[in-house]
């Protein structure tokens, strides 16, 4: 299980490592360099628009990848997923900017980012499943939990490369060639993941269904006509998660550096420091949810978002890095209170033959919902106005209470064994006579 867990944790925080440094580079640098003929903020509008592609490619990436993985089993999607993640993600760097080829050029941007989703959409499917269907019952939430910390290593790895190559750099040199390294690195890792990769073994689970014969025929089909108010459900859910995750590392980025007029070093350290935290605590967590249930740790870190959206808006507007931090730290660990269990949460809700599939798009149709259109909503709300941008909190604030009340429509999933287990385990000894 250590082998199969650093297996997945290595793939998704490559393929992570993608997705976010375009995240940085739209927020610092895609504007200007792309969209020159527009206004400053109709520039980051249009970056941000770019980075939206690739969250509304992601479930389609999730449909062909969950195919495969229904179909054919879930180690083939491990490595084409991450084959087409790292080439679109080199080829991100090597696109001239409007300068150089015009209107070309955002076009080429716009193709490569939805690449960039396709693969992403894939990835998490196949990596989830690789733990969850070798993971024992009673500790699957933990052993789920590490792809989950893939995305914490990808952003620290995507951004530390950002920082320093913005603190090292002159502003002239960073927006000439500096910004495209990050995503030349990615090939590179992406080599490295498809090697670790390599050796890995099909699960127990698929294995089974292959020999008897029971692998779905058409998978989304299935899903669509059996599970389609589970997906509505689960894609509702985690839209929190994504807005509460994209508000933070994207979105006051850019309002840090470009309206409170925070150095970019300051921002990003900010971010990454509470980022750094949340992948520490994330197996923690996940054994929580191993010992009460996944629901309720989903129902708290709901509740949790939805009370700390305002306090998080006032203390980015203090533009005090501390505090800062600390707002962008509480959102984080609501986040992973959720996210932590979901990994092993959503492959429970759906039956083994149409897994892939399903547990796949109901997560990225999440990411649409909240990755996509948080950063674009919020750059708007929080256009003009000197004081906090408080009608940010209150879009982030819905979407905390909408997906409250979809994991309240959700069943349990823990089994009542493994609870009834974990509750024996915590009861002391009786006292000897």
């Amino acid at each position: 299980m250590g082998r199969l867990a650093a297996a997945s944790l290595v793939g998704t925080a490559i393929e992570f490592f993608d997705f976010f440094v375009y995240g940085t580079a739209a927020a610092l640098v895609l504007g200007p360099l792309f969209f020159p003929t527009f206004s400053p903020l109709a520039g980051t509008l249009a970056a941000f628009g770019t980075f939206a592609i690739g969250f509304l490619s992601r479930p389609l990436g999730s449909v062909l990848f969950g195919h495969v993985g229904d179909r054919y089993g879930r180690r083939p999607v491990l490595f084409a997923s991450l084959l087409l993640t790292g080439c679109a993600t080199v080829a991100v760097g090597c696109v001239p900017t409007y300068e150089t080829i015009g209107i070309t050029a955002p076009v080429l941007l716009l193709v490569l980012r939805f690449l960039q989703g396709l693969g992403l959409g894939g990835e998490w499917g196949g990596a989830v499943l690789l733990t969850a269907e070798h993971a024992p019952e009673n500790r699957r939430g933990l052993w789920s939990s590490f792809p989950q910390i893939g995305p914490s290593i990808g952003f620290l790895l995507a951004n530390g490369v950002m920082l320093a190559l913005s603190a090292g750099l002159s502003d002239a040199e960073f927006r000439s060639w500096g910004w495209r390294v990050p995503f030349w690195a990615a090939g590179v890792l992406a080599a490295v993941g498809l090697l670790l990769r390599s050796s890995l073994a099909e699960t127990p689970q698929f294995e089974k269904l292959s020999a008897a014969g029971q692998t779905a025929g058409a998978p989304l089909a299935e899903v669509a006509r059996d599970h389609w108010r589970l997906v509505l459900l689960t894609a509702g859910a985690l839209a929190v998660g994504y807005a509460t995750f994209y508000a933070v590392s994207t979105w006051a980025l850019a309002y840090g550096t470009e309206r409170l007029g925070v150095s970019s070093t300051v921002m990003l350290t900010c971010v990454m420091a509470a980022v750094a935290i949340k992948g520490a605590v994330t197996p923690f967590v996940a054994i929580l949810g191993d010992r009460w249930g996944r629901r309720p740790l989903c129902l708290v870190g709901c509740a949790a978002s939805a009370l700390w959206m305002f306090p998080m808006v006032a203390l980015l507007h203090t533009a005090r890095p501390f505090l800062m931090f600390l707002g962008f730290l509480g959102a984080l660990l609501a986040f992973i209170t959720m996210f932590a269990v979901v990994a092993a949460y959503l492959p429970e809700l759906y039956e083994p033959h149409v897994r892939c599939t399903g547990a796949a798009v109901g997560y990225n149709l999440a990411g649409v919902l909240g990755g996509a259109l948080t950063p674009i909503v919020a750059t708007t709300l929080s256009d003009g106005g000197s004081g906090p941008p408080w009608g940010v909190a209150a879009y982030l604030t819905v979407v905390a209470l909408v997906s409250l009340g979809c994991f309240a429509l959700l069943p349990e999933t823990l089994p009542a064994k493994v609870k009834a287990e974990a509750g024996h385990r915590a009861e002391p000894e009786p006292a000897s006579a």
